[in-house]
């Protein structure tokens, strides 16, 4: 009998497996590092401007980019014992308060009836509102100056508040209509079967439950409001009706040879805003997210 031949089988080269997740983990290194690029160029000159309050003129002559050495204190405490930066403060507070309240007020107002309410023309209603983040307030505020000269609203913090009121409405619907949507009708219905009204449904339960919307449509109001310059410049012409940014310029263009001094009241200025939008931080971002998710 004939001897049949077996060949060996064909050797493999083994395959080292894959260590898995470590393209991701490559994605999310260069994408941390992208983020604190862009977190770097925001923060550097703000950072600028803090430290360099914390310096007298002739070290900012000397060596802009450097640090405070030594550091000067006393910039600072000439800008918090100016009686002037604390008016500037107060009015700015007041219209920034002003402002959102009207803002939210108004607001859920018309973000409930266009969401809640089927009738002819909510739609286009809420296009014509979509339509007002196209056009902002520098592009009107010739024609808005003319307004509130006739409504003799001239050098009043009234000729700021109402108009910052209606330029900040159209981002309040787009962001309050989603949730004010995402209530389910059967909730309504059995309301009104305990014998609500809707005014009591809509203070008793729509507003509660929007609540995350407003808190955002109320921060982006307040926040807007005190970084507003364009409107106080054609509005306001009294230096004691300045707001914040009007205070900025006027104190820079009056000391612009105290360099330091300019910074401190800078800094001072941002302050309330940073720590306002910092400590809301996580509402603005469960508000915008609730509002895409609707």
């Amino acid at each position: 009998m004939a001897a049949i031949a077996v060949s060996p089988p064909p050797t493999t080269t083994p395959v080292k497996p894959r260590k898995k997740g470590s393209g991701l983990s490559h994605a999310r290194w260069y994408t941390y590092l992208v983020a604190y690029v862009f977190v770097g160029v925001c923060i550097a000159p703000v950072l600028f401007i803090v430290l360099g309050g914390f310096r007298s003129n002739s070290q900012i002559t000397l060596d802009p980019s450097g640090f405070p050495s030594p550091w000067q204190l006393g910039n600072y405490a000439d800008v918090l014992a100016n009686s002037t930066f604390w008016q500037q403060m107060g009015n700015s507070a007041f219209v920034g308060i002003l402002t959102t309240l009207g803002v939210v007020v108004l607001g859920v107002m018309a973000s409930y009836v266009i969401a809640r309410y089927d009738f002819r023309g909510s739609s286009a209603m809420y296009s014509l509102f979509a339509a007002g983040l196209m056009f902002p307030m520098t592009v009107a505020i010739t024609p808005l100056y003319i307004l509130v000269r006739e409504l003799g609203l001239m050098n009043t913090h009234w000729g700021i508040i109402l108009p910052q009121i209606a330029f900040s409405l159209p981002t309040t619907v787009i962001i309050l209509v989603p949730f004010l949507r995402a209530i389910p009708k059967e909730l309504e219905e059995a309301a009104s079967i305990d014998g609500a009204s809707r005014l009591g449904f809509f203070f008793r339960m729509v507003v509660p439950l929007s609540l995350p919307g407003v808190v955002t449509v109320g921060i982006l109001a307040f926040v807007a409001s005190w970084n507003s310059y364009m409107l106080p410049l054609f509005i306001l012409n009294d230096s004691s009706m300045y707001t914040v940014p009007l205070g900025v310029q006027s104190f820079a263009s009056q000391y612009s040879v105290d360099t330091a001094s300019v910074l401190a009241f800078t800094s001072l200025s941002m302050i309330p805003a940073l720590i306002f939008f910092s400590l809301f931080e996580r509402r603005i971002v469960g508000g915008l997210t609730g509002a895409v998710k609707g």
